[in-house]
């Protein structure tokens, strides 16, 4: 979802015009006008996120230097721009080493408010790429760091966060691609063993000839080394698939289970090993038993805290804002101004199944922030999700030469412009006509009325009201359309006579 906005302005026609301004640029805004309203508001932990703060520096209960400094003291982290006078550049500047990302001057011009919130939100953008990266080499990933809204993942974090506290084996079960890598690491860091060895093992990935010196080590002649549930000694160790372990390994992965204690080979008695021990799994191990490929004993010896990730399909209400996350990320780390993903994107991302789940969705915007050369991520920028969308048609125009397809509905064209792909919603009122010409003003003018008819389902006030006209203007445009017979009717939303 598009970057929320608070703006913070004791004078209402002000707050008016930002709200207006930042709606235009393809945010979200929620407006308050006090200091109090504002501290309130960005304290708030069961509201969505603000993203950025616009200020008046002249509010009637707190100043805006107070605000900050309130900010400061509650150590709530977010760009902030202010809006002062062009007399008072010293208290700008008093704002500005506060900790004020930018200031604007009122009356506030529109291009100058865009690029300054552009800016804060691509700082913003760094600062928290920066902290995670700080976070994942520390291995301090945490449950507060796994974005959801959705409540069957909240009701897995807060297995997790049970699990953590536990001392028990820990089995994740999900999908391919929904995190259970992350997901384990937050155990760990939740866990009393934080700050010690995590190590991962991919079991699909092992060779049976090297699984058994990979995970449990060999002390004989010149072939000493040291496994891997010996390396991970006092902290965790993640085995993921650890359906697909081998069978002579999972005999060996039950004593250590049962006793603590590893057999290595060249050694006279066996280790002992201290390893909190989380596995995952993307199959059935139930099935797996059954079929005698993994031992029932150890399953149930892995299974006493089972926690299961729902699919990404299933917490769609997720799918915006981790797109958005992504492209912050990606953004920072590949030196690009992109400042999030347009709304009609977001709306192609939540209608697609994601079969590959949260990596997928992380691929998928990865690659649209590098083939990107626009300030923010479109539908063109996400052929392949496009294509696989119903109502969305994507690919090149026929060449001039040949004869348009009329079976191509019209409002569902990819244009090629410029040698770039774009992929139509199909709400989106077209541009071209089918010679690849710009449309005439009274064809789109009538299109947009048409829609608006049924859109507004023929109140005629809302009509007017939404399309910047007159209702009389309205009215004579329907009858210009043939769509009024010119007599006086009850206006469906006020039953007025017009």
């Amino acid at each position: 979802m598009p970057s929320l906005i608070l703006i913070a302005d004791h004078d209402p026609v002000q707050r008016r015009l930002l709200e207006a301004m930042v709606r235009r640029f393809g945010y979200q805004s929620e407006t308050v006008e006090t200091g109090q309203a504002a501290l309130a508001r960005l304290s708030a932990t069961d509201e969505p996120a603000v993203s950025l703060l616009i200020l008046d520096l002249f509010l009637t209960d707190l100043g805006g230097l107070a605000v900050m400094a309130e900010l400061r003291d509650r150590r709530i982290t977010l760009p902030v721009i202010v809006e002062t006078v062009s007399s008072q550049i010293d208290l700008v500047m008093s704002a500005m080493r506060a900790g004020a990302h930018d200031f604007v001057v009122q009356p506030v011009g529109a291009e100058r408010l865009h690029v300054s919130i552009k800016n804060a939100l691509r700082f913003r953008a760094l600062q928290d790429e920066t902290r995670r990266a700080t976070r994942r080499s520390a291995g301090a990933i945490g449950f507060r760091h796994i974005f959801t809204q959705s409540e069957d993942m909240a009701r897995a974090i807060r297995l997790g966060e049970r699990a953590a506290r536990a001392h028990l084996p820990v089995l994740i079960e999900g999908e391919a691609g929904v995190g259970k890598h992350l997901f384990a690491r937050a155990i760990q860091s939740a866990s009393d063993r934080r700050g010690r060895p995590f190590l991962s093992v991919n079991c699909a990935a092992l060779a049976p000839e090297q699984a058994d010196l990979l995970l449990f080590g060999c002390e004989t002649g010149s072939d000493k080394a040291q496994g891997k549930f010996a390396e991970a000694h006092g902290g965790a160790l993640f085995l993921d698939e650890v359906g697909l372990l081998p069978l002579p390994l999972q005999a060996k992965l039950l004593r250590l289970i049962q006793d603590g204690e590893i057999d290595v080979p060249g050694m006279k008695r066996p280790a002992k090993i201290d390893v909190r021990l989380i596995s995952a799994t993307s199959q059935n191990l139930i099935e797996q038993v059954k079929a005698g490929l993994f031992r029932e004993d150890l399953y149930y010896r892995l299974n006493v805290f089972p926690v299961t990730l729902p699919p990404l399909r299933a917490r769609a209400v997720d799918i915006g804002g981790l797109a958005q996350r992504f492209a912050q990320r990606f953004a920072a780390e590949e030196g690009k101004p992109i400042r999030g993903v347009s709304a009609e994107a977001l709306h192609l991302l939540s209608r697609y199944e994601w079969p590959g789940n949260v990596r997928q969705l992380e691929n998928a915007v990865f690659r649209a922030v590098v083939l990107s050369e626009a300030d923010e991520l479109g539908v063109a920028e996400f052929p392949q999700i496009a294509a696989r969308v119903a109502g969305y048609d994507v690919r090149v125009p026929p060449a001039p030469a040949m004869a348009p397809s009329m079976s191509t509905p019209p409002l569902r064209a990819a244009q090629l412009d410029g040698g770039r792909l774009h992929a139509r919603d199909p709400h989106i009122l077209r541009l071209l006509d089918e010679q690849g010409h710009a449309r005439r003003l009274g064809d789109m003018e009538g299109e947009l009325i048409r829609f608006a008819l049924a859109h507004y389902r023929g109140q005629m006030s809302e009509m007017a009201r939404r399309l910047g006209i007159g209702r009389s203007t309205l009215y004579r445009k329907l009858k210009d359309l043939g769509l009024h017979d010119g007599e006086e009717t009850a206006d469906a939303e006020t039953g007025v006579a017009a």
